[in-house]
């Protein structure tokens, strides 16, 4: 059979060769319909598979570079509590926060003057904010005046934003907030006899040259006069222009709803305004594209500047508070405080009766809603009262004796969109008629609207306390109180303390003091409660 087979391909040798290329079309064809049968989505499923994978791959890659190749950056443990002392030193009420060396931890700045020091040269320092070493200090002045922080800089100049010393004699130098480098440093020409009145205000840029402007106020024989500096180079810009009043400290820069500037400061029992607009063209002779408001310059008497408004006593504080169409002003006199609409003056509401010597603090005692804390009456009858801004009616009041050289009350706003208040005082002596003890402790307490009833007592201070200071040093969970000390006169050179202490750290070891009887929260229950709290950013 098989010799058959061959002996016909030795005979038919084209024939086999076709039966064999049959056969192999026959295969292909078998294998054609095998590929052809099976479904599209299966080649479609691998191709997502393998996307899979090499994402996954790429994923865990990025994760390991990130965690194991790409060094962290040195973070500093933040200490809960720190101090920094000096000793045969004075100090000045100037307190101020900023993050320094840029590791998201507010730092602090603050101003001192050594004795013991051969150039007796006043000293700025910051402290680091987590711990309290010192991140730099520099010689700022001979006898510090006036200190404004947080002043933009030109780009050129290396430096984003500066610390800014007024000094006597007249003296005007810049710092630079991070590095505490000198940018720099000029006399000024104020009058050797004048007092420089506080606060350094900062003017619209009137040189053109994109750096908000400064302007110095000065009292000289009963006038006050103006200077103003170019903010970035520290020159003066024109000369001195008289306002024409007798006023005092306490001035600040307020905006019309026109877009116009105007300089405002107590004067007696009035209320002292001049045009920026104004000033600028009478200390240089130029035409200034600043604006003017005609109600205001209806209102304000050309040849005395005082606004025609006449307030119940001796003018004491001016602030600028949010009002519902811009800013408005609320007035404290030394027998009333009153809030003015900030466009035409018209009174708001009044507190009459009123014994205000410190100047009020801003909070919230309803969720998204501004509160003012005013502090009534001095010593045994001093009484804390919470108003309502946009009303005055009276939210929270409460008496708490004050101690002479208690510092002002803070606040801090919470996550709740209310705000923990921070108030100085002696609970112990309230409905009493003790006399205040000479050896009596600054108490300080934390209050929360959540808690009306409650206050915590944080600490007791024995020190003199020259300025007190709440921050957010981390978001939403480091809120710090802070604490300069040191003589209660510049002539009388002692310690200088500057403290740092955690609000939470402070809540474990604190005593609840209950203002009313009962509740149902036990002490320990009334302290979590405190420590709960969460804290956010001014907006």
């Amino acid at each position: 059979m098989t010799d058959s087979k061959d002996l016909e391909a030795e005979i038919h040798p084209l024939k086999n060769e076709d039966r064999k290329l049959q056969e192999d079309l026959e295969k292909r064809a078998k294998k054609a319909d095998v590929l052809t049968s099976r479904p599209p989505w299966s080649r479609l499923s691998r191709c997502r598979a393998v996307a899979f994978f090499l994402s996954l791959f790429l994923c865990l890659l990025v994760v390991f570079v990130v965690s194991f190749i790409i060094p962290c950056p040195d973070r500093p443990a933040s200490q809960g509590m720190w101090s920094v002392h000096y000793n045969t030193a004075v100090t000045y009420d100037f307190l101020a926060t900023e993050d320094v060396n840029r590791d998201r931890i507010q730092d602090v700045l603050f101003l001192y003057k050594n004795t013991n020091s051969s150039n007796n040269f006043n000293r700025s320092c910051a402290d680091e904010g987590a711990n309290g070493s010192v991140l730099w200090e520099r010689p700022a002045a001979q006898d510090g005046a006036l200190v404004e922080c947080a002043i933009p800089q030109p780009r050129d100049s290396g430096a984003s934003s500066a610390c800014i010393f007024v000094g006597r004699p007249g003296s005007l130098v810049a710092v630079d907030s991070f590095t505490g480098e000198t940018l720099w440093s000029h006399p000024s020409s104020l009058g050797g006899n004048a007092s420089i009145l506080s606060p350094l205000l900062r003017v619209p840029d009137v040189d053109a040259d994109g750096v908000p402007d400064l302007l110095v106020l000065t009292q000289e024989r009963g006038e006050v006069n103006g200077y103003i500096y170019s903010g970035s180079t520290g020159h003066q810009i024109g000369h001195r222009g008289s306002l024409g009043v007798d006023g005092t400290s306490g001035s600040l820069l307020h905006v019309t709803r026109a877009g116009a500037h105007y300089v405002l400061l107590p004067c007696a029992s009035s209320l002292c305004g001049c045009s920026v607009k104004g000033l600028y063209e009478k200390v240089t002779g130029r035409d200034s594209p600043l604006k003017t408001d005609p109600l205001w310059e209806d209102r304000l008497n050309a040849t005395a500047h005082r606004l025609l408004l006449h307030s119940s006593g001796a003018l004491r504080y001016l602030m600028k508070v949010p009002g519902k169409a811009g800013e408005d002003l609320l007035l404290v006199s030394s027998e009333a405080c009153e809030l003015l609409d900030g466009q035409d003056l018209a009174p708001r509401w009044t507190l009459s009766a009123a014994l205000v010597l410190r100047k009020p603090t801003l909070g919230h005692y309803k969720p998204d809603t501004l509160a003012v804390v005013i502090e009534n009456g001095t010593g045994i009858d001093r009484q804390i009262l919470l108003l309502e801004l946009s009303t005055g009616a009276i939210l929270w009041s409460q008496a708490l004796p004050g101690l002479p050289g208690d510092p002002q009350s803070a606040s801090l706003p919470t996550a709740d969109h209310r705000s923990a208040f921070f108030f100085w005082g002696l609970h112990e002596l309230t409905g009493t008629n003790q006399m205040m003890p000479r050896d009596a402790q600054h108490s300080l307490y934390m209050f929360h609207p959540t808690l009306p009833s409650i206050l915590l007592e944080l600490a007791n201070v024995s020190a003199n306390i020259v300025t007190f200071h709440v921050a957010l040093f981390e978001p939403s969970r480091h809120a710090a109180c802070l604490l300069l000390m040191g003589p209660a006169s510049p002539d009388a050179p002692g310690l200088v303390s500057v403290a740092k202490h955690n609000v939470r750290d402070l809540i474990p070891s604190s005593r609840v003091v209950r203002l009313a009887e009962g509740g149902p929260d036990s002490d320990q229950a009334v302290r979590d409660r405190f420590s709960r709290l969460r804290y956010r950013s001014e907006a």
